[in-house]
Formats: C-alpha cells, structure tokens, sequence
C-alpha cells in the first residue's frame, strides 16, 4: 500500500479501457471504480502485510470485449450481504458522510463480484465495451 497506489492503479486500468476503445464516458467509469476499490482495501481491509493486489485483464475471444479488475487484500475480511446500502437521507443527516464506496463501485462498473473471507477480500469488476 504505496501512498498514491490508487492512483496508479487508476492509470493502468485506463490504458487498458483506452486499449479496447471504450468510450471516454466508460473508461472514467472504469478509473473511479478502481480507485474507488483500491481505496476501500487499503482503509478496511486491516490486512497484516499492508499489500493489495491489483490485476487487470482483457477479455474477448477475437476482440477485446470486457475489462475485468480484481483488487484483491489479505485482510480480515467481511460478509458483503451485511454492508447496509446507504441513504442519501441518513446520510445527509450524520456525522459520519461516508460509506458509499460499494454502491458507487457497482453503479459504475456492469458487473461486480466480491469475495471475502479469513483470506481476504478481492473485487472483481467487468466493464463491457
């Protein structure tokens, strides 16, 4: 967890959106999403070795089709289905603003995965050309 890495991560994701031509509007998706994802290892993920695994892939038989990231920790993970969505209105109303990171992951990007558990957690995101 280098200071910044979300950023970069960010960068990667997008060259590779750039790489299969996605429309502009979609690889801003795709960045946000990543570094939306990277962010949320590094803050909740209490991982003992500090480390987050990005891996970034193209996917499509003869053309690229969709774009796959995984962000992956090796922290104390977490049962998903427990993360309460957030409102807009109780959370206008709290101290606390944040807690937004999932459901502004899963507005942007097609398709999201997350596994967790003793191993950690890792995000799997898809984004279609």
């Amino acid at each position: 967890m280098q200071p910044d890495m979300e950023i970069e991560a960010g960068k990667v994701a997008t060259s590779m959106a750039e790489a299969m031509e996605m429309s502009p509007d979609k690889i801003d998706e795709v960045r946000m999403a990543v570094v939306e994802a990277c962010i949320n290892a590094i803050e909740h993920s209490n991982a003992p070795d500090r480390e987050v695994l990005i891996e970034v892939a193209i996917l499509g038989a003869k053309q690229p089709e969709r774009l796959c990231v995984k962000v992956h920790d090796a922290g104390v993970g977490f049962v998903p289905e427990t993360i309460e969505a957030p409102s807009l209105e109780r959370k206008l109303k709290a101290k606390r603003k944040r807690g937004w990171g999932l459901t502004i992951i899963r507005g942007l990007m097609d398709e999201v995965e997350i596994q967790s558990g003793a191993d950690g957690t890792t995000v799997v995101m898809y984004k279609s050309r």
